[in-house]
């Protein structure tokens, strides 16, 4: 992930003298509430892919909102964002072989084993 990005999140974290209510169990509470006014943005649409450019830039401060909660919390835990989503896609990996999951949208565990 982006540095130089990362470090002007938390700088705008720190110049507001935030950081002192960033627990875990709050972050995690953010994150799941603003993922929620991403999901907003879909409800009663009509389609999972009915987005009108109206609520583009909606779907875009919601996304930005999940995702500098979720830098917040790794620096919280002192969790390195790369290693983090290296690991993550390194396990993903092995539960979603491709020739097993290629075009197929199953869970992992649902998934046929095929040689």
């Amino acid at each position: 992930m982006n540095k130089e990005l990362i470090e002007k999140i938390l700088k705008f974290r720190d110049e507001r003298n935030w950081k002192q209510f960033h627990n875990p169990k709050d972050l995690a509470i953010s994150i799941n509430l603003e993922a929620a006014e991403l999901l907003e943005n879909f409800q009663w649409t009509g389609s999972d892919t009915e987005v009108s450019a109206e609520k583009l830039e909606n779907i875009s401060e919601e996304l930005a909102d999940v995702v500098i909660y979720c830098i917040y919390m790794a620096n919280v835990l002192g969790l390195d964002m790369d290693t983090m989503i290296l690991n993550k896609l390194s396990k993903n990996g092995e539960k979603y072989k491709v020739n097993n999951s290629y075009g197929n949208k199953n869970k992992y565990t649902r998934l046929e084993i095929l040689s």
